[in-house]
């Protein structure tokens, strides 16, 4: 006796929209449900436009899709019926995942080492654009050069059909190492040979390759405290152990390293402006260093952060220029003179590691993208680089001057500017009881991105600070932002 089919394909009600995918999904649902079972037959496709008074097309588009990801299944002189291997969810994701809470068990190991940064990462995932005011590590994107920069990426374009897939070693593309390494020799006195330069994807992936190549776990890592927290990041997720180092105006205290971290592997610092102060590593200090590397065959890593928004005096000579035991690995980014998202940067590593660290860039990502790569060689090159970095300061020390005279105007009890005379963010020290979250949270809901001077420390400041970038916006729209924030505190 024939099994009664016909009553469940009476009972379907087809959702609205697209006939063909509303079909698809009901019945889908009915196989997943279990109202189809496995093994059970369907109506043809003629049959079942007549129950349901659709197009057999429709009929038809449903039953090949539902075929194509395994729901039916077609028998040879016998009909179509439900797959016995039916997927037990929907292919396209549309089926509510069942949500996991964290303090469930994850099966299998994590490395314990990443799972610890998840707070860091949390504090500094969280900001959501970097075109708010007040973002701190954002330069002048209202100022690139789009119209020149679209002019040489169309004659590379151009020129680049015999150009594909030639430039493809992993240090970088040759003519960017040249112009790079001829560059910082003659603004920043940097000892190099293009040779030593690697071009990589920002200053982070200098630091994630740099600890890779370098440290092992256990290994002790400086970090100027207040710091930058990407490049704790970064030492922290291979298993080193991150050291925290006391600050002032001059930078780094080196003597307070040696002090108390005398076996380190690795010191990070931003000699030319550290992060977030500001200040600058003094000579005695860094002969200091680069002695007590030597004797204790560490490295250190400098990251010339902000080298070229110097708006009193000509930029510093970097602190691998006065090296004379090959002890520093330099690096610097182009994001903060061009936009955020152009991840370009390099490495100056010394000869004896040349061959470790190009091992280590291999292994994590291959090689940089040679467009790119190509219009910036032609950019530095042909001059268009040290105009544009001429105009960038100018601006931002105009931005500079309107921000820091509005924070005295409106917000002079609230709180001080700390001086410096470099760099494209101010900080500023509260008064009065005034909490760092505080004005972040308030600032906020203003859609500004100030940042709190907490989230840089590894051990409590004895004063509370805001951080606030200035180099996105022009000045009026810096001292109007100020008055908005100003009002609401």
């Amino acid at each position: 006796m024939k099994r009664v089919i016909a009553p469940l394909f009476h009972d379907l009600l087809l959702p609205k929209g697209v006939i063909k995918d509303a079909l698809y999904s009901v019945l889908r649902n009915a196989i997943l449900e279990g109202r189809l079972a496995a093994n059970s037959r369907v109506p043809s496709s003629r049959a079942l436009a007549e129950m349901m008074s659709i197009s057999r097309n429709s009929v038809i588009a449903a039953f090949d899709r539902l075929m194509a990801e395994g729901y039916l299944e077609t028998r040879k002189g016998a009909g179509t019926f439900v797959s016995t291997n039916a997927p037990e969810g929907p292919l396209n994701g549309t089926r509510p995942l069942t949500h996991v809470t964290q303090s469930q068990s994850i099966d299998g190991q994590i490395n314990p080492d990443i799972a610890a940064l998840r707070p860091l990462w949390s504090e500094s995932h969280k900001e959501a654009s970097t075109h708010r005011l007040f973002t701190v590590g954002v330069g002048c994107i209202d100022l690139f050069p789009h119209e020149l920069w679209g002019r040489l990426l169309a004659r590379i374009w151009r020129q680049s059909r015999r150009e594909l897939g030639l430039h493809t070693h992993v240090a970088g593309y040759a003519p960017l190492r040249r112009a790079v390494s001829k560059y910082i020799q003659a603004t920043r006195g940097v000892n190099c040979d293009e040779g030593q330069v690697i071009i990589v994807n920002g200053i982070q992936q200098a630091l994630n390759i740099t600890a890779q190549a370098l440290l092992s776990p256990g290994n002790e890592v400086w970090l100027d405290d207040p710091g930058y927290n990407g490049a704790r990041g970064a030492f922290s997720s291979v298993g080193a152990i991150v050291r925290p180092v006391r600050v002032d105006d001059n930078g780094m205290d080196i003597h307070d390293g040696i002090l108390q971290y005398p076996d380190a592997k690795l010191v990070f610092t931003a000699p030319s402006h550290q992060f977030p102060l500001g200040g600058t590593l003094c000579l005695s200090r860094r002969l200091a260093l680069l002695e007590w590397a030597q004797a204790n065959q560490a490295w250190i890593f400098e990251d010339d952060y902000n080298s070229e928004f110097r708006y009193a005096t000509r930029s510093l000579q970097a602190l691998q220029g006065l090296d004379k035991h090959q002890r520093v690995i330099y690096t610097g980014s182009f994001s903060k003179m061009m936009y955020p998202e152009f991840r370009m940067g390099f490495l100056v590593v010394p000869p004896a590691l040349c061959e470790q660290f190009m091992v280590t860039r291999y292994f994590s990502d291959l090689c940089n993208g040679y467009l790119e790569q190509a219009v910036l060689a032609h950019f530095i090159e042909e001059g268009h680089y040290a105009s544009h970095v001429r105009r960038i300061r100018k601006a931002c020390f105009e931005r500079k001057a309107s921000l820091t005279a509005a924070i005295q105007e409106y917000l002079g009890e609230k709180m001080t500017v700390h001086p410096s005379d470099s760099g494209i963010h101010l900080v500023c020290w509260l008064h009065n009881g005034l909490q760092g979250k505080e004005v972040e949270a308030k600032a906020a809901q203003l859609g500004m991105g100030i940042q709190s001077f907490v989230r840089y420390c590894q051990r409590p400041l004895p004063r509370e600070g805001i951080l606030l970038g200035f180099a996105n916006h022009p000045p009026e729209v810096l001292r109007e932002g100020i008055r908005r924030l100003a009002a609401a505190l």
